[in-house]
């Protein structure tokens, strides 16, 4: 489609002659004698540019743009004078026009003001298209509840999102702890700067300090160069440290400085460094459990437990479990563009007694595998059971898993705790494989622990793949 132009100018002869010159050049072309005219015309239609006289009767050019932009009329404006100074164009340029041409002029100059203008407009577009994007990608998955435990737990995040307050944020395995933290973090004052998560748990040990902290060149073999850790990445915003339960002690000691100092101190330099973030920690673990072990510094729990916030599990949360089977299904339906689907009566009841180990996350990876695997525009309970039972998930809703008995040496001379509780975490590794099928992400829902943590332990235990 052409662009369309309005030519604003008292005298005829020079709207004539401007027209001719860019319809020529494939512009459609519309010519009004004052600003008033113009600014009817443009209240009526919409144009791409105005090329507008500064001085005319009954309305003038800056007159004329003060009300372009009084009332948001979309258009480039392109000023033209005989009388031209550097004050008016000034003037012209602060009230919104794009650009200046002094009369007389040749045709080549107004069509080059047209092109850079044109330019200058599409960029501006593709621009405003990719911040767009940017902040699509960058906004978090819309946290979606009906159950009154869960509007608890936003009111609360709600009266703390603007603060700097440290929050812990508990909760198993699936149940959307990490939402919560997006959600302060989007939704309160740091919105704007970086949101940096880590998995405490899905990183070795050995790499875990200099990831959090960063490392000066030479520090150790691989450090080839200075590099800024995850913490200087979050800098004016908010780090989220996920599984905080996994991090080692000698680690514990060194986040508790920083939090107490605001300063951390790269792995092999001497300086410190100011870093202002906001920390929101996550964890499954119960942590004053494992204060107690003595695996958690209880000075570190303290610090971090300045609010908490508990995100319920799906079973405690009735109200959800329709809801969001409902929106994940025609989430996952319109996605992979198939037809709408609705869950039967008897589907739904299914769904509210089934003991949703993995939570949140489990209910809508079932919900993707129906929208895939069922055939009909209604889920029925059939249908359901026939799709979860792929899952091996379906009999965990009707019958508990048969037990089984694990059996760790210890030498009654030498009873090694560290080597024991390796041993264990072994054999329950091994166990839930088998349980799921093999299936490493399921494994981890069993054993209520992450799959990158699963994933670690499993190659630090030479455990292979399926």
């Amino acid at each position: 489609m052409a662009d369309r132009i309005l030519v604003v100018d008292d005298e005829e002869s020079l709207r004539d002659a401007v027209g001719r010159i860019l319809a020529a050049e494939g512009y459609e072309v519309r010519e009004a004698g004052d600003g008033r005219a113009a600014l009817r015309l443009l209240e009526a239609e919409r144009f791409d540019f105005i090329l507008c006289d500064l001085r005319m009767p009954v309305m003038g050019g800056l007159d004329l743009l003060k009300e372009i932009t009084a009332k948001g009329i979309s258009g480039t404006v392109i000023m033209m004078s005989a009388f031209g100074t550097v004050d008016t164009a000034v003037e012209a340029m602060k009230l919104g026009a794009y650009d200046y041409v002094s009369k007389p002029f040749m045709s080549d100059e107004i069509l080059l003001t047209l092109r850079k203008a044109s330019e200058r407009e599409r960029l501006r577009t593709e621009n405003e298209f990719l911040r767009k994007e940017i902040e699509k990608a960058a906004r978090p998955e819309e946290l979606l509840y009906a159950d009154p435990a869960m509007e608890e737990v936003l009111r609360t995040a709600e009266k703390v999102k603007d603060y700097d307050a440290t929050v812990l944020v508990t909760g198993e395995s699936g149940t959307g702890k990490e939402l919560v933290a997006r959600h302060l973090h989007f939704g309160g004052r740091r919105r704007g700067k970086p949101f940096v998560a880590i998995n405490c748990g899905a990183i070795p040990e050995t790499l875990l300090e200099s990831e959090l902290f960063g490392y000066r060149k030479g520090a150790f073999t691989e450090a080839k160069k200075d590099r800024a850790g995850l913490i200087e990445e979050a800098n004016h915003g908010t780090l989220f440290l996920d599984e905080i339960g996994e991090l080692p002690l000698s680690l514990q000691i060194k986040l508790l400085r920083f939090l107490q100092d605001g300063e951390i101190r790269r792995v092999g330099d001497t300086e410190t460094r100011r870093v202002d973030v906001r920390l929101v920690a996550a964890t499954a673990r119960d942590l004053e459990a494992e204060v107690s072990a003595g695996r958690f510094r209880e000075d570190l729990f303290y610090r971090l437990n300045v609010i908490r916030l508990h995100v319920p599990p799906l079973r405690e949360r009735p109200a959800d479990i329709p809801f969001l089977s409902r929106h994940f299904l025609a989430h996952y339906c319109a996605k992979h563009g198939k037809a709408g689907m609705a869950l039967s009566e008897e589907a739904l009841a299914a769904l509210g007694s089934h003991d949703w180990r993995g939570n949140v996350r489990e209910l809508k990876n079932l919900m993707e595998r129906c929208s895939l695997l069922g055939g009909d525009r209604e889920v029925s309970k059939e249908g359901l059971m026939a799709v979860w039972k792929t899952s091996g998930a379906a009999g965990r809703a009707q019958e508990a898993a048969p037990s089984h008995g694990i059996r760790i040496c210890v030498s009654p001379e030498r009873p090694d705790l560290k080597s024991a509780v390796r041993d264990l975490e072994r054999q329950l590794i091994r166990m839930a494989l088998e349980r799921s099928g093999g299936s490493r992400p399921k494994a981890a829902e069993l054993l209520g622990i992450s799959h990158p943590a699963l994933l670690y332990k499993a190659k630090e235990y030479g455990i292979p793949g399926p």
